[in-house]
């Protein structure tokens, strides 16, 4: 098998000529384990061609987060040549998921280089990148997360977008280093944010005020974590150390709330492993030297999380037991998402001189039932145990856990409730024996 199918260009002899997207199949071996980024970085038109040519293919898996888009392959139609493991739920895997046509693998965010490492054969990297710069360097633009970490690990096949954005940090590729890379010009996946409704705002107030100037943050996504970083606007100093950026974090830093002159690493850069949102927010990211992209296995470590003062963590979740338990990536007891980062920056909070970690919800669903319950529901996992939650915060008001006994965690809880649940939960928590 070789190496490299792409021809050394006769005009520049330090740099690989563009391959056809067909060259891929030579570096796919039989039971590869293929690598792709989250979202936005996942490289379309590669992935087309190893769908389209499943058949010269055998054992091959496909390993990544949150895909962009549904393929044939993740519903189980490539049958034993072409497989896709999940580590993320999205849109376009979730209901093969469901049908059990694909993997789903527990993971925190920050544990995913490792993971890879130790169950999978890492054979080949694809990802979308920028188009080489005039130094031949590549980079992964709106991504880092866990391919970064394999920089100088394992071979990679680029596809140069000519839509991303040239971002800078530890994502950087020098064509030497590539074993084939081709030409494209697709449209980025685009997620703007839902807008936020009265209850999002009134929670988002809760957290706000309780936000000082020069904090560090980071925030998840969502409707109640957009309406915060509206309600931030007027503060000053703050830094962001993030695992998703988004067009709200890059709105601090227009209008000058978020600077970076406070942080302790990567002071006066604005972190994060990967970038999801608008066309204007990929614009805004392009030769943007205030953002530094950095691997996840480094932006999610708790430990590093942790060396920053006054880190301010905001995820949201679906339920909560009275014990502060809560169930972050199933709904009804149905798998809907994963871990994700949450466990992660709420470990680091909680060890930073001044942290607070603020998990955000509802009172109820849609339908009225309630989030806030005695007991999770059955089928429903625990994403972060009850001696990581710090604060839980809805529309009603503001639940402080850390250092309290299991019976006042519950009074607290059940202050926070939906109304018209309360009287339900103290009588369900006298008969559990939560509540003496």
């Amino acid at each position: 098998m070789t190496t490299t199918v792409a021809a050394r260009d006769p005009q520049s002899p330090s740099t690989l000529a563009p391959n056809s997207p067909e060259d891929v199949l030579a570096h796919v071996p039989p039971g590869a384990d293929l690598i792709v980024p989250i979202a936005v970085g996942e490289p379309g038109t590669l992935l087309d061609t190893l769908e389209a040519n499943y058949g010269q293919l055998e054992g091959v898996r496909i390993h990544g987060m949150d895909p962009a888009r549904e393929r044939a392959y993740m519903r189980g139609e490539c049958g034993d040549h072409l497989h896709h493991v999940d580590y993320y739920l999205g849109p376009a895997s979730r209901h093969a998921y469901w049908a059990g046509k694909c993997d789903l693998v527990p993971n925190n965010f920050s544990e995913m280089p490792r993971l890879l490492r130790q169950a999978t054969k890492c054979s080949l990297v694809l990802a979308a990148s920028s188009l080489p710069d005039e130094h031949g360097l590549f980079s992964l633009g709106t991504n880092a997360d866990y391919v970064a970490s394999f920089i100088g690990e394992a071979p990679f096949f680029l596809e140069a977008n000519a839509q991303m954005p040239r971002t800078s940090g530890e994502n950087q590729l020098h064509i030497s280093q590539l074993a084939g890379w081709i030409r494209s010009d697709q449209e980025l996946l685009e997620r703007p944010g839902a807008e936020p409704d009265d209850d999002d705002h009134r929670i988002a107030a809760v957290i706000a005020e309780r936000i000082p100037d020069g904090a560090c943050l980071q925030v998840g996504v969502g409707r109640t974590p957009a309406a915060l970083l509206q309600a931030l606007r007027s503060h000053r100093e703050l830094g962001i150390h993030t695992e998703a950026l988004s067009d709200g974090l890059m709105g601090l830093v227009e209008c000058g709330a978020a600077t970076g002159t406070r942080k302790h690493q990567h002071r006066n850069k604005h972190v994060a492993t990967f970038c999801a949102g608008t066309r204007r927010l990929y614009d805004w990211l392009d030769n943007n030297q205030a953002v530094t992209m950095l691997p996840v296995d480094e932006v999610n470590h708790p430990m590093v999380v942790a060396r920053e003062p006054k880190f301010v963590s905001i995820n949201a979740t679906t339920e909560v037991d009275l014990m502060g338990q809560c169930a972050s990536e199933t709904i009804a007891g149905k798998y809907y998402s994963s871990s994700g980062g949450q466990a992660d920056f709420g470990r680091g909070a909680m060890w930073s001189d001044g942290g607070q970690a603020f998990i955000v919800l509802k009172s109820v669903t849609g339908k009225g039932r309630g989030r806030i319950r005695t007991q999770l529901t059955p089928g429903s996992v625990v994403t972060t145990i009850k001696n990581t939650v710090d604060n839980v915060v809805t529309e009603h008001g503001i639940a402080e856990l850390r250092g309290q006994s299991i019976a006042e965690r519950a009074r607290r809880l059940i202050a926070i409730a939906h109304p018209d649940h309360r009287d339900k939960l103290r009588f369900d928590a006298h008969e559990a024996g939560i509540l003496p």
